[in-house]
């Protein structure tokens, strides 16, 4: 039975994938196996010996001591894409905010409650001071081309937009999603030289923080229109600011409003509404738990932010998983162990990530505790699991 802590409401899909059989679920569960979370803060969390795995139900992981679970050799998953299709809508929906007035148009209808039969009369009189542009001919470039990236990037060119995309790192799945029709360009210059809209689909590190400053607005045509549904982070506020005040930027739409921008006239600011659909919830909820059952009862890695995908099929009646650091001999170091326990290999597969590697073994007989312990004490060794 493996034990699951949640950290937040979970939307109860997620037994579709932890059956009651095999998993106990709850708020209080002590020695968890896992965890399952959304936005609480594990920064400050111990993280027991008995800890395997992490479920982020959503993409970011901000809110989670990556660092740590890798040293640890606790795996981090995410859920990218599940809440492509929310965000996508939204994007659209805050590029028609910024360009037809509609929110300033519906603020100035309310004030005319009271007038009675003349309403109809003050609606048509009115109405000519929120008249906006179409999004039809006009260019959107998307920086990030994600799951959501190539889907916004599809559904803009669904509304007979021209589109420009920028990703260096581009994966072949994103690539085959995307439309043939959208321009793509290495060189983010050009892109935010020359696009009406520019809308951010990319992950916050650290050469991303802050990557929208005061020189990639002067890059951006007068009358631009910004659009931030990934990090709040990405964009200098004082920057943004200064642009919108001698108008050079006509909008900043964001999802990630701070003190600095919040009640400017050129800022549209949503509270993070990005993700908040039930749809979206149920996606990620399922998303993550799914992968953590993988973990758990295969030692399969889908969707990790701190190790590589991995997955073997099963060749033998003994599986062992090893996290261990990205080093020089250290598959050796292990095969040379389970070979002294006169144990066969059947099939293995070693998989590597920036400073962390993953090893899955089959194996002909189940390894004794001795040989576990000296595999453990190898340096660089991050967790050895019997899977089964």
């Amino acid at each position: 039975m493996y034990k699951v802590q949640t950290l937040n409401a979970i939307s109860p899909i997620i037994r579709s994938q932890l059956p009651d059989t095999g998993y106990a679920i709850g708020s209080d569960i002590a020695g968890a196996d896992a965890i399952l979370v959304r936005s609480a803060d594990m920064h400050s969390l111990e993280l027991g010996p008995s800890l395997l795995a992490i479920g982020r139900a959503g993409a970011g992981v901000n809110n989670i001591p990556v660092d740590r679970c890798s040293r640890q050799g606790i795996v981090v998953f995410n859920t990218p894409g599940a809440n492509a299709n929310a965000v996508r809508e939204l994007v659209i929906c805050g590029m028609l905010l910024s360009c037809r007035k509609v929110l300033e148009g519906a603020r100035w209808a309310e004030t005319l409650k009271g007038k009675g039969a003349e309403v109809a009369k003050l609606v048509e009189k009115g109405k000519s001071q929120f008249v906006g542009p179409e999004l039809k001919g006009k260019k959107l470039g998307i920086v990030g081309l994600g799951a959501i990236g190539v889907l916004v990037a599809n559904a803009a060119r669904g509304l007979d937009m021209d589109v420009m995309g920028y990703d260096p790192y581009i994966s072949v799945e994103a690539a085959w999603g995307l439309t043939r029709s959208v321009t793509r360009t290495t060189d983010l210059h050009e892109l935010l030289s020359c696009c009406d809209y520019i809308s951010l689909h990319l992950p916050l590190n650290d050469t991303t923080r802050a990557m929208i400053d005061d020189e990639a607005l002067a890059a951006m045509p007068r009358g631009a229109v910004l659009l931030n549904f990934s990090r709040g982070e990405l964009v200098d506020s004082a920057a943004v600011i200064a642009a919108l005040d001698n108008g050079h930027l006509r909008h900043y739409v964001t999802d990630f409003p701070n003190d600095d921008v919040l009640c400017h006239e050129g800022v549209i600011a949503l509270p993070h509404l990005g993700a908040s659909t039930p749809e979206s919830e149920e996606n990620c909820a399922e998303m993550a738990a799914r992968q953590l059952r993988q973990y758990l009862e295969t030692g399969a890695i889908h969707n990790a932010v701190n190790l590589p995908a991995c997955e073997m099929a099963p060749s033998a009646p003994h599986r062992l998983a090893i996290i261990h650091q990205n080093i020089a001999n250290m598959v050796g170091q292990i095969t040379s162990i389970i070979a002294r326990d006169n144990i066969n290999i059947e099939n293995m597969i070693n998989k590597s990530r920036g400073s962390y590697a993953y090893t899955l073994l089959d194996l002909s007989e189940g390894p004794s505790a001795g040989c576990l312990e000296h595999i453990r004490a190898i340096d660089g060794i991050c967790r050895v699991r019997v899977v089964y």
